[in-house]
């Protein structure tokens, strides 16, 4: 399961990151899409091997209120969703 999600996010890109957000009624400013963007491609290993351990609410200030609402959401719903993967 890894190496395939390794594959993916070796391509991301930030445009896959923002039509991502909008797909799920977030838009995103500039500074709010370079955040996600660099976070996601720098820490998604260690989210996926120990999702426990994430503290979303510690990134709250770098999201405009509604936004980070609306992420936080989404966050829990694939948490959910997903969790028992990894």
């Amino acid at each position: 399961m890894f190496n395939m999600v390794d594959k993916f996010m070796q391509n991301l890109t930030a445009e896959q990151v923002d039509n991502f957000a909008k797909s799920k009624n977030v838009t995103l400013s500039s500074e709010e899409l370079s955040f996600t963007y660099t976070f996601v491609k720098k820490n998604y290993k260690e989210i996926l091997k120990n999702p426990s351990l994430f503290d979303i609410d510690r990134y709250q200030n770098k999201f405009s209120e509604d936004n980070f609402k609306k992420i936080k959401k989404v966050y829990i719903e694939y948490l959910s969703k997903y969790k028992s993967l990894f």
